[in-house]
């Protein structure tokens, strides 16, 4: 029972592992790749792929670490591998 608990977190955590690597390299590399035809359109004054470039990414980023921390932690509870408060 305890294997297929261990097993069930690590499958578990590397779906949740391998989600959080695929918005991050969207977020980091392929929106970068379209800053140029971004710009033609203008927000707040600035272009967007300026935005996305310096504002866009970031907020993601610190959005998507607290997502995987929670999501983690879910995982965690579910399978019986959570910290005591």
């Amino acid at each position: 029972m305890a294997s297929s608990n261990a097993e069930g977190h690590w499958s578990a955590t590397s779906r949740l592992m391998w989600t959080a690597l695929v918005i991050w390299a969207f977020f980091s590399f392929v929106i970068h790749f379209f800053v140029n035809s971004l710009n033609s359109i203008v927000v707040f004054g600035f272009p967007l792929g300026f935005w996305f470039a310096a504002q866009g990414s970031l907020i993601v980023f610190v959005v998507l670490l607290f997502w995987f921390a929670s999501a983690q932690d879910k995982i965690d509870r579910d399978h019986g591998f959570a910290e005591e408060d």
